[in-house]
């Protein structure tokens, strides 16, 4: 185990404890476990955006928001082939693989994610809530087309939609725009049901709906485990933060738990 790991090895090897006799875990996970894929963060530390305004002079907030989406389809869609772009050249890393094969071997796992990477999918996951979306999947909002794509190069940009002409859209929330509401009430169900173990993964929890289920294990005193390099309005409140990379944290409490 790293030197950089040591001083974390007791809460690491009680993670483990709680994981192995846990009966339903919830991995909460934004843009920092992809990052070791190699995916900039948007915000955070080194996040693409940290500091500043996008090519046109706006937050990213309005150039990837769903009014700006209707008004000028060009802008948005240049930043979503780009993360597209990146989404393209990169792979599942250890976190995301780790994650899939704990699903297959504790008696229930759900990952609720606001990447739009599908990179849990590509690791194996299947029990994977993308409350934000899939980048990879396109749809017409005017006659229904739908299209999975592993790549929009080449592709003309906004894409228009072979059925009916009208410009397609990206299977994405952008800022401003309603979650998905099949998404939504698997989540809320799951929710319902309860999880006696949370863990929140390279996420600042800015969103009220990605931090709830932190802020209910907390209130319920229930085992919650933070991994993030940076501090959150949430890490000194979870029973664990561990300010270490996903991939680094879930390699080391797997190697715990299978010993």
């Amino acid at each position: 185990m790293s030197a950089d790991l040591a001083p974390y090895l007791p809460a690491i090897r009680e993670i483990a404890a709680l994981l192995n006799n846990a009966r339903r875990v919830l991995f909460i996970t934004g843009a920092g476990i992809s990052a070791d894929s190699g995916l900039p963060t948007y915000r955070g530390l080194g996040g693409l955006y940290e500091n500043d305004l996008t090519d046109e002079g706006m937050p990213i907030e309005e150039a990837l928001s769903g009014e700006m989406l209707r008004r000028r389809p060009e802008i948005p869609w240049k930043y979503i082939a780009a993360i597209e772009q990146s989404c393209r050249s990169v792979g599942p890393n250890p976190a995301h693989r780790i994650i899939a094969a704990w699903e297959k071997e504790l008696p229930y796992v759900m990952t609720l994610t606001q990447n739009i990477d599908g990179l849990h999918y590509a690791a194996g996951s299947r029990n994977v809530i993308e409350i934000h979306g899939n980048v990879h999947r396109l749809y017409c909002e005017y006659c229904g087309f739908r299209e999975t794509v592993d790549s929009l190069a080449g592709r003309e940009l906004p894409p228009v939609c072979p059925q009916c002409g009208k410009f397609i859209r990206p299977e994405v929330t952008l800022f401003g725009e309603m979650l998905p509401v099949d998404e939504l009430n698997r989540y809320q169900e799951a929710l319902a049901a309860g999880f006696d173990l949370v863990f929140s993964i390279g996420t600042t929890s800015v969103f009220p709906y990605i931090a709830q289920p932190v802020i209910l294990a907390i209130h319920r005193n229930m085992p919650s485990v933070e991994i993030n390099p940076g501090r959150t309005h949430l890490s000194d409140h979870v029973a664990y933060q561990l300010p270490l990379g996903a991939a680094a944290a879930l390699t080391a409490i797997d190697e715990a738990l299978r010993a």
